[in-house]
């Protein structure tokens, strides 16, 4: 009897040198919820995604949504 380690692709860690993980604007109310529940949320620039990780003070943010953003009334 012999025993084989078979590779999944989807369990492969992503590589390091993709760059850094950019930080997506996403609806303040959906944070906590996807966070606990595993939902996915969607980003102003359309990424869905659950939250796994808050951002720190620098961290890169998306272009696109910081665009977006920027476009939105105050308060919104």
């Amino acid at each position: 009897m012999s025993t084989r380690v078979l590779e999944r692709p989807e369990a492969q860690e992503k590589e390091s040198d993709t760059g850094p993980e950019m930080f997506h604007y996403v609806r303040k109310e959906k944070i906590a919820e996807s966070a606990v529940m595993g939902n996915f949320v969607v980003a102003l620039c359309g990424e869905k995604f659950p939250v796994t990780k808050s951002p720190k003070p620098g961290s890169p943010v998306c272009p696109a949504c910081k665009e977006i953003f920027d476009t939105l009334p105050a308060g919104q």
